[in-house]
């Protein structure tokens, strides 16, 4: 079954796919995926449209704090 996102509005929306590009539609067509990708969010646009945009990854503080030369 493909992955179906309803939105604010109340209109179902059908995650698909071709090649590296996502898209929704409101019908089932060739390509339709079964769950949104690794990495990514559903998110809807003030139009009541679901994009998908990609997860923040966080680094931990230790690794994100730049590193002072003593000299």
């Amino acid at each position: 079954m493909a992955y179906g996102h309803t939105n604010s509005k109340g209109t179902t929306y059908y995650l698909h796919s071709k090649g590296r590009m996502f898209f929704f539609s409101k019908e089932i067509k060739e390509g339709a995926l079964d769950a949104v990708p690794a990495g990514y969010d559903v998110v809807e646009m003030k139009t009541g449209l679901p994009v998908l945009k990609k997860k923040v990854v966080e680094t931990p503080a230790s690794e994100a704090a730049p590193t002072e030369n003593a000299g």
